[in-house]
Formats: C-alpha cells, sequence, structure tokens
C-alpha cells in the first residue's frame, strides 16, 4: 500500500513519470512538431515583448530556455507553453526603466518563489477574486496600451515607451516626422497577419477549394503558413531591410547580444544610471506589482490550461507548482516572469502536440536562435515588431465583453469600465486595484443586505401574528444590522417571530450578538421568539455568545407542530 500511495503521489508531482514509459517514434514527431512550430512564434514574440519590457531583446529570447525542459517535467496539460506574454512584460516596463533589467530577473525570482509556495499551500483559490469583469477590463485596457506603445515604433518616430497618454501625446507631437517606408512596412505586415489568421476561416466557410488540413497539400501549407505568421513577417521584413540595408529605409532592432547567458543567481542589489538598490529599496519600487505580476501569472497559467484540458481533471496546485518552478529556475538565466502563453498554447494545440515535452523542442529551437541567429536580428524591421505585437493585441482586446455585460448585468460594467480606464491613464496594476477594491465593495454590499423572506404572516382569531423570517444566505458581520432592523419591523401587540435557520450554513460572532441583543429586544416587547431549523454548529456559536439564547432555540418538529396547529387555526377562522 505504501509503495502505490509514494507512485501515485510520484506521478502526481512529477508527472512526466506518468507518461514517458509510453512514449512512442511517432509521438515524438509530433511533438517535434508542434516544438519547432511554437518555437517559431516565440523568438518573434520574445523579442518584441522585451521591447514591450524596456529590456534589450535577448532577454526576451532568454525566457524561454529553461521553461520548455522543466515544464516538461512537471506540468500536466500537453498544450501550454510557459513564456513572455504581453501583459506582463507591460506591468514590468516601468519597473524596468527604474531599476534596469535587474529588476525583471529578480521579479522573476520572487514571483517564483511565491507562486510555487502559493502551490504548496493549495492557496489557487486566491485568483477566484478576479471576476470576469475585473479580467476583461484588465486585458483591453492592458492590450489597448501596448499596442498604443508600439505607434512610435510603426510609424519610424522618435520617442521613449510610456502609459497610453504618453504614447499618443508623442505621436501627436513627432507627427511630422512619420517614416513613409516604416509605415508601409508596418501596416502592410499587420494586414498581412490578419489575412494569414483568418483565411482558415474564410476557407471554411467556402465549398471550393478545400483549405481543411486534413485534405490536400494546398490546405496544409495554408494552414502551417497560418500557425507560424509570426515567423514568415518578421523573416520577411528582415530579408527586405537587409537587401535595402545601404539605403536605411526602415529603423532596424540593432545588436542583440548573441551567446547563452551566464548561469548566476538573480540580483538583490542592482546600480542603474548611477542609482544604487539594495534588495529592501527593489523590492519597495515594485510596489503592488509584487503581489498582481505572481497572481497574474498564475491565472494566466491555469485558466489557459484548463481551457485546452477538454474536460479531463487539471490539477491546479501542480499547475502552479511548476510555473512557480519555471521562474524560479528562469531567473538563473536572466528570464523575465514567464507564464501561460494562449496564442502559442493555440498554435501548439493546432499542430496536434501530444505531451510537454514539446516544449523541450521549443527551447532547443530558441537555444539555436541564441547560438546562431542572433546576427540576422540586427536587422529586423521595428515597424515589423510593432506590427506582430499590435496585431497580438487586436485579438486578444475582449471585444464581446461590453455587450455581453450589458446583456446580462449592467451593473458589471462598473468595475470592468473602471478597470479599463484606469489601466490605461494610471497603469495596469492600479487599474487592478481599483477595479478589484470597486467589486469587492459590490460584494460586500450583498453581504450587508443578503435576502429575508418573510414566508407566512398567519393572524390568529385573538388578533396575534405569527410572522416567519428565513434568511437565503449564509449571514456575516455586515449583515448584522440589517437583520436585525429587518426582524424589529415584525410590530404588533402580540406577536410570535420565527426565524428559520435553514440556509445559515455559518455565522460569525458579530451576528451571534446582534441575534442576542434582537432576542432581547423582542422580548422586552412582550413579543415571542423561535429559531428553528439551525445547524447545531451555528447553535453553538450563538450559545457561546450568551448562554440564553439556548430557551429560543427549538427543534424542526416543534416548528411544524406550531405552524401546522396555527394552519388549523386559520382554516377554522375563515370557515
Amino acid at each position: 500500500m505504501a509503495v502505490k500511495r509514494y507512485k501515485r503521489l510520484l506521478h502526481t508531482r512529477i508527472p512526466i513519470t506518468r507518461w514517458l514509459p509510453l512514449y512512442t517514434l511517432p509521438t515524438l514527431l509530433q511533438d517535434l512538431l508542434a516544438g519547432i512550430t511554437v518555437g517559431m512564434t516565440e523568438i518573434p514574440q520574445g523579442i518584441a515583448y522585451a521591447i514591450v519590457a524596456g529590456l534589450p531583446p535577448e532577454y526576451g529570447l532568454y525566457s524561454g530556455l529553461i521553461d520548455g525542459f522543466v515544464y516538461a517535467v512537471f506540468g500536466g496539460c500537453k498544450d501550454l507553453n510557459i513564456g513572455p506574454t504581453s501583459i506582463l512584460s507591460l506591468m514590468l516596463q516601468p519597473h524596468v526603466a527604474k531599476m534596469g533589467p535587474d529588476a525583471s530577473i529578480l521579479m522573476t525570482f520572487i514571483s517564483g518563489i511565491m507562486i510555487f509556495c502559493l502551490g504548496v499551500m493549495h492557496l489557487g483559490f486566491v485568483i477566484q477574486f478576479f471576476s470576469y469583469p475585473i479580467i476583461a477590463g484588465f486585458i483591453c485596457g492592458g492590450s489597448f496600451q501596448i499596442a498604443s506603445s508600439q505607434l512610435k515604433s510603426l510609424f519610424g518616430i522618435p520617442g521613449k515607451n510610456g502609459n497610453f497618454l504618453e504614447s499618443w501625446k508623442s505621436v501627436f507631437e513627432n507627427f511630422s516626422q512619420v517614416r513613409k517606408w516604416d509605415t508601409v512596412l508596418g501596416v502592410t505586415s499587420i494586414v498581412a497577419l490578419v489575412a494569414l489568421k483568418e483565411i482558415r476561416v474564410f476557407g471554411s466557410l467556402q465549398s471550393r477549394p478545400d483549405w481543411t488540413p486534413r485534405r490536400n497539400f494546398l490546405g496544409k501549407l495554408i494552414f502551417l503558413l497560418s500557425l507560424g505568421r509570426n515567423a514568415l513577417i518578421v523573416i520577411i521584413g528582415t530579408l527586405i531591410s537587409y537587401y535595402l540595408y545601404e539605403q536605411k529605409p526602415f529603423k532596424i532592432t540593432g545588436n542583440v547580444s548573441g551567446g547563452f547567458p551566464p548561469f548566476r543567481p538573480p540580483p538583490f542589489s542592482t546600480n542603474f544610471t548611477g542609482t544604487e538598490s539594495t534588495f529592501t529599496d527593489m523590492v519597495q519600487g515594485y510596489g503592488v506589482s509584487l503581489i498582481f505580476i505572481p497572481l497574474l501569472s498564475i491565472l494566466e497559467a491555469v485558466s489557459i490550461a484548463k481551457a485546452f484540458s477538454k474536460g479531463r481533471k487539471l490539477d491546479a496546485t501542480q499547475e502552479m507548482l511548476a510555473l512557480g518552478l519555471c521562474n524560479t529556475f528562469g531567473s538563473f538565466f536572466g528570464s523575465m516572469p514567464v507564464t501561460g502563453s494562449f496564442t502559442r498554447s493555440a498554435v501548439n494545440n493546432a499542430s496536434g502536440v501530444r505531451t510537454p515535452l514539446a516544449g523541450i523542442f521549443t527551447s532547443l529551437l530558441l537555444l539555436v536562435a541564441i547560438a546562431f541567429l542572433t546576427p540576422t536580428f540586427y536587422y529586423v524591421p521595428k515597424a515589423t515588431l510593432a506590427s506582430v505585437i499590435i496585431a497580438a493585441m487586436f485579438y486578444l482586446f475582449d471585444f464581446g465583453a461590453f455587450a455581453l455585460l450589458w446583456r446580462t448585468k449592467k451593473l458589471d460594467l462598473v468595475p470592468f469600465l473602471a478597470t479599463f480606464l484606469c489601466s490605461l491613464l494610471l497603469g495596469v496594476d492600479y487599474g487592478i486595484l481599483i477595479g478589484a477594491s470597486i467589486n469587492l465593495l459590490f460584494v460586500l454590499y450583498a453581504s450587508a443586505r443578503p435576502k429575508f423572506t418573510i414566508t407566512e404572516e398567519k393572524v390568529l382569531n385573538d388578533g396575534s401574528k405569527i410572522f416567519v423570517i428565513m434568511p437565503r444566505d449564509t449571514l456575516f458581520f455586515p449583515a448584522a444590522e440589517f437583520l436585525r432592523d429587518t426582524v424589529l419591523e415584525c410590530d404588533g401587540s402580540d406577536v410570535t417571530v420565527i426565524i428559520n435557520g435553514k440556509y445559515i450554513r455559518n455565522m460569525d460572532t458579530t451576528v451571534a450578538k446582534s441575534i442576542s441583543v434582537l432576542a432581547h429586544e423582542l422580548s422586552l416587547r412582550k413579543h415571542k421568539v423561535m429559531f428553528v431549523n439551525f445547524k447545531e454548529s451555528v447553535m453553538k456559536i450563538c450559545i457561546g455568545v450568551d448562554k440564553k439564547l439556548e430557551n429560543f432555540f427549538f427543534s424542526e418538529e416543534y416548528y411544524n407542530s406550531v405552524t401546522k396547529e396555527t394552519s388549523h387555526e386559520l382554516d377554522s377562522s375563515r370557515l
């Protein structure tokens, strides 16, 4: 029994031990194809997201070197690709601007430790506090801000990356310096990226020609071109830039450091532009990002893994442990914070991936790119990278959120719009904080105003009344005064108040004290008080607050007998 238990634990916490013994050559070939295809997407995206974060381009490649190996061992979702993402890059940008690349590496290490510890303590439920309006508002605001930050590169105008307002202000102030060929290349690249993505959808709606990947060579070719569209556009743009280099029609990426990153511990202090920052200074400089970057990493990775699990059981704890290890080990290789990428995971799935081993092939391709292709990256036009980011942000923007919230619950538009606007104007971290605070106020208001049902109001022959009040949910401290006020509205000369606790699953001390005060106030009014159908655990809380409340609790049988007798009296009074 003990051997089986340890074997099951081994398979759960190191999932590669479960599927590797069953690995076959056909599976290897499919994983190889998927890994290379995803790698061709991750190379241009990694470079672009490093630029979004304000880092040298090579840091985007460093961020995918170790993740494929770590996740292949500890990850449980075959489709999930771990690497840099646009949203985390945007959140990282202000800290890199203040403290340099070391701020990125240390954040990766701290995020990894936090995510791993949350997984060990099974605290992944904290991501449930991010409601759909908050997530949608954050994604819409973040994607709009990222796209706005790339307008300068798209048009070839000068200026530094900044927030939404600064980006658009820079565009208008330098509009006279728009470079024609950068603009032509960038806009053409965006059109091509959208066309390559949509061509499969268009083709599937036509009776002829048949473009589905399983039917003919043309369909397979278009399918592959659609999957590798980012790499294809970057390659074409780079070739054009290289061929016309003497004319210098485009602004180019410039030097990209080659060679493998040094293996070293993450920096716990830094010196950037002459400013010395200790570990404490760096942690304080992160602000709320120190909390939100790990939480959003968990949210992205787990939600994407669930989306691609397709009904299969997913161990969210194991996904958090794997993600934490990816970030922790990655920080020793100069990685940015990483999480699950929906775009690359979709490419992985469409490529027919069979196991997480595909991630190793993706990492190996990145190793090849760093070792041999970095001189080529020198000629990559900035406008081409900007087009890759802008096209990706177009599909990331949740256009359906507005209509969905308007159609279902208009009140949810308040936290959604607050998160969206604050993410644009103040920054994505403050946007999440403000939106979540507003959403929390709604939750607290609902807790303070729980639903109460007066299920019966019976007038007896002698003029006395019986009120049966049933709270519809668990009661917590914000509802204490509301409960008291609701019950005290049941007034009359001779009143019996019955509180049916059938749906009260739990109760805190504040509500218990309020019930104690309520019972004594009703007694002073000469009203009869009965508490029925209360769980034993809830009764103990109330009696623990006030021993005298023991006299007010009655069994369900007694309650049924009272209501039955009352019904007979009411029936006879109507005859």
